[in-house]
């Protein structure tokens, strides 16, 4: 089987600055590895906040790199420089709004505040594109809530076949799929 190819990507203008360390993205990361069983692959990125930016490295890890999933963390808030939904917007082909009505729907469990997050999905190519809030605790509930849809979703969009860990995530898909 050949390896998923996972990209994660955090935006932050402090973090890819070095002015704090990036909490985001290794969160990302160490709860797909507990999800995830089959072979996979990952592409860690951080990069400053802002459309160009995002929309560039989107682009460059879904059409170069050939990415299968591509999680990004950061830049969904109502601050002027929080643009990745609206790089996400120039990139995609295919929007995939539940994903970020469900990741609000679940977080407003949480804190109020969740009402501001504009996370998205969508595909491009072959390639799911998630954003996910900024803060680690955000993130598992976040990916908990979206991700048993995740390994069917790349199954229809032609990407690499992931399988997961029951006990993390139990996977949907039809039967025969």
């Amino acid at each position: 089987m050949t390896p998923a190819r996972i990209g994660i990507v955090t935006i932050s203008d402090r973090a890819s600055s070095g002015t704090y360390e990036d909490l985001s993205g290794p969160a990302i990361e160490a709860w797909l590895r507990r999800a995830i069983t089959s072979p996979w692959v990952a592409d860690y990125r951080v990069i400053p906040d802002g459309f160009e930016s995002v929309r560039d490295t989107l682009i460059t890890l879904a059409d170069a790199e050939h990415m299968d999933l591509i999680c990004t963390t950061g830049g969904t808030g109502p601050s002027p420089r929080d643009l990745t939904p609206e790089a996400m917007a120039a990139v995609i082909e295919k929007p995939l709004a539940g994903f970020g009505e469900q990741m609000r729907r679940i977080s407003l469990n949480e804190v109020p505040t969740a009402i501001l997050s504009r996370q998205e999905a969508g595909v491009r190519g072959k390639t799911l594109i998630v954003n996910l809030p900024g803060k680690p605790a955000s993130i598992a509930v976040c990916l908990a809530a979206v991700f048993p849809a995740i390994p069917y979703c790349l199954d229809l969009i032609g990407a690499r076949r992931i399988e997961t860990d029951p006990e993390v995530c139990a996977a949907f898909r039809p039967k025969g799929a």
